[in-house]
């Protein structure tokens, strides 16, 4: 009897685990929830032309799968990483910054058949935990809102489990793909050259840009030369209809004009306004101020020479005792003994402590500083006024620009981020030395020309060619 009593209470649990694993993958939501977020904070890519391309390549490689019929949703993220994901719940995610570097349809649709093969894999519920869902919505959702230090969770970000889904499912969703493209007349050898687009990429990250990537897919798990995956690839091509159909649209015309990369992540000035996209903070100057920003520093000053004053914010290293207040920081980090008039405030929501320092030397007529705490970080504000400076008047310009730092938001990435894709054709005479100097990117320009026209690390436009310049 109790033989039979452990047999049933197995077969019970049997039939509820897979009942669970059932209810689980048809469950919507994730991919939903995931849309919902970043539409409300304005992460997706602003440009109705490309959310429609997008979705039209997705359809017509949904209409040759399973699940032809079925409800998907294809969409572009404005995010300058080079990443694309699915959803159990039939939605695709790619970001701009993939889209980039990318040189067909063909290949676009490369990228959209293998997250359609995913999903059609149900590799997400396979594979995916409640915490790995977790992830990425944190992820998502510090790029969108900048409630996080951005820093710290891309790194987190990189380091999980979502950096790739195994050769086995990464294969299977590469044979997916290749039948889809094939049968919705697409070239599935397109297959290949997304791979090679991204380990060209991996290679420029890493080895010029000393970055990590986070590609989830397609080459991780397997390189451009693997012996199966051409196998699985080479076999569709006899899904290939007698008449191929036409691209749904040119190309080369939609890439003209995307939006390129993120200025602002390491520190931009624009106008009176300092933007820093990683950590996510905007600080305003006054008017008629010059702005210089260094690695480590901004600094603002009264423009031609009318005072010696000057306001300087430095992002510092985070106290060692969370608990530690502001004002507590000014005393026990920095070891200051010389503040006085001080103050706890809150700017934009922020704790702060703001005050004076002695002026014990030089000639500076008023020293100040403030500091604030922000998601974790610490920002210093020191000012100072020279011999020639009026000090009723700096003290107006220093709280203005202490009171003027906030979270940055979407809409100030729209503004910061302005370098675009121009699609040129190449001259017997260009190489991408020549064109890096027509070009608006700061840090490694040749390079950069190099990875996203597909020719990292040593080849050179071809006469003839589009070529991909950023301006």
């Amino acid at each position: 009897m109790r033989t039979n009593h452990s047999i049933l209470l197995l077969a019970v649990c049997f039939f509820a685990l897979c009942w669970a694993g059932s209810v689980s993958a048809k469950k919507p939501g994730d991919g939903e929830k995931i849309y919902n977020e970043l539409k409300e904070k304005d992460g997706l890519y602003a440009d109705e032309a490309w959310q429609a391309y997008v979705t039209e390549v997705g359809e017509r490689l949904l209409a040759t799968s399973s699940a032809a019929g079925e409800t998907y949703y294809f969409t572009v993220v404005d995010n300058p990483t080079v990443n694309a994901f699915a959803t159990g719940d039939g939605y695709i995610f790619v970001n701009r910054g993939l889209i980039a570097y990318l040189r067909s349809e063909d290949e676009l649709a490369g990228v959209i058949g293998h997250e359609i093969g995913h999903v059609v894999g149900r590799h997400t519920s396979r594979h995916k935990s409640a915490k790995l869902l977790g992830d990425v919505l944190g992820f998502l959702g510090s790029l969108a809102t900048g409630t996080s230090a951005i820093a710290d969770v891309a790194r987190d970000y990189t380091a999980k489990e979502v950096a790739g889904f195994g050769r086995k499912y990464e294969l299977e969703a590469d044979e997916y793909g290749g039948e889809f493209l094939a049968r919705a007349g697409y070239n599935p050898l397109a297959m290949i050259d997304v791979i090679q687009v991204l380990k060209e990429h991996e290679a420029f990250s890493r080895q010029v840009q000393k970055r990590p990537t986070v590609y989830h897919g397609l080459f991780r798990s397997h390189p451009k030369n693997d012996k199966r995956l051409h196998e699985l690839v080479n076999k569709s091509q006899r899904l290939l209809p007698d008449t191929l159909r036409d691209p749904e649209r040119d190309f080369w015309e939609m890439i003209e004009g995307m939006v390129y990369g993120d200025e602002a992540a390491t520190g931009l000035i624009k106008g009176q306004s300092y933007y820093h996209g990683s950590l996510r903070v905007v600080v305003t100057f006054p008017d008629e101020w010059d702005l210089t920003n260094t690695r480590t520093q901004v600094i603002g000053k009264p423009r031609a020479g009318s005072s010696d004053s000057s306001i300087t914010l430095q992002p510092m290293s985070a106290p060692e005792n969370k608990e530690e207040t502001p004002a507590q920081y000014v005393t026990e980090t920095l070891k200051r003994d010389d503040v006085i008039n001080g103050e706890s405030i809150e700017v934009n929501g922020y704790p702060a402590f703001i005050g004076d320092i002695e002026v014990a030397g030089g000639d500076a007529q008023v020293r100040k500083i403030a500091i604030i705490y922000k998601d974790g970080s610490v920002y210093m504000f020191r000012g100072e006024v020279g011999p020639l400076g009026d000090p009723a008047t700096f003290e107006e310009k220093w709280r203005f620009t202490v009171d003027s730092f906030r979270a940055m938001t979407a809409a100030d990435l729209k503004v910061a981020n302005n370098q675009r894709i121009k699609v040129i054709v190449a001259r017997p005479s260009d190489t991408y030395l020549s064109l890096s100097q027509q070009v608006s990117i700061k840090s490694y320009a040749e390079e950069t020309l190099r990875a996203i026209n597909g020719h990292h690390p040593h080849g050179e436009p071809r006469a003839g060619d589009n070529i991909k310049i950023i301006q």
